[in-house]
């Protein structure tokens, strides 16, 4: 049976390159802003293009916020994509607004300090050894488009036990080092856009739909 996939139209994003792409890789694709459809779907997705603030405002009038803090309470599969990613962290800092985010994540999204912005086009990331979205895709690149990330993910790095698995970050470099991945139970994220990464993005997509 196919996987049914929400992607939520919140005004900001690439909502037809997600969509083909999920669909050629095997899913039921509905492309919508109905809360109903997004907390019933066996995955959703949250994609993003623009400024923090802005997808934050789009994503409260369809009450996105609540939406995922509801699917992920009942472990259910959430991918954030580019600043569908950024806005799942406590806050957003462009442009000298302080915007706050959804808070799954501590953490701040801020301008990369890189001698060329925005970073765009192909590059590599550094996975965990245990990942799940990366597996099989080791040395490929993705498809970067963006100034702002997060630098430093605290949440689980510490070393000491906890009742929860710690989150599996993946890396890149652009300048600095800035967070180009996230699985974290149900949450997952990346700052690339596997739609447009090609045959690695569609790997990528299609590990996470054998997830749901």
């Amino acid at each position: 049976m196919k996987k049914k996939v929400t992607v939520l139209d919140y005004g900001s994003g690439n909502l037809r390159s997600a969509e083909r792409a999920l669909a050629r890789v095997g899913a039921e694709v509905t492309v919508t802003a109905d809360r109903d459809a997004a907390l019933d779907a066996d995955g959703l997705v949250v994609p993003g293009v623009g400024a923090f603030a802005h997808c934050m405002a789009g994503l409260r009038a369809v009450d996105g916020p609540r939406t995922i803090g509801r699917r992920l309470a009942g472990g259910r599969p959430v991918l954030g994509i580019c600043v569908g990613m950024q806005v799942l962290f406590e806050r957003g800092v462009e442009h000298g607004q302080d915007a706050e985010g959804c808070g799954e994540w501590p953490g701040v999204v801020e301008q990369l300090e890189a001698p060329v912005l925005p970073h765009m086009g192909w590059n590599t990331v550094a996975a965990p050894a245990d990942t799940v979205l990366f597996d099989g895709l080791a040395d490929e690149r993705f498809y970067f488009v963006h100034s702002y990330g997060v630098r430093e993910f605290s949440l689980g790095q510490d070393g000491r036990p906890g009742p929860l698995a710690p989150p599996k970050v993946t890396w890149a470099e652009h300048g600095d080092r800035f967070v180009a991945g996230v699985e974290n139970g149900a949450l997952s994220a990346t700052q690339f856009h596997p739609e447009k990464s090609g045959d690695a993005g569609a790997q990528l997509l299609t590990n996470w739909l054998a997830t749901l």
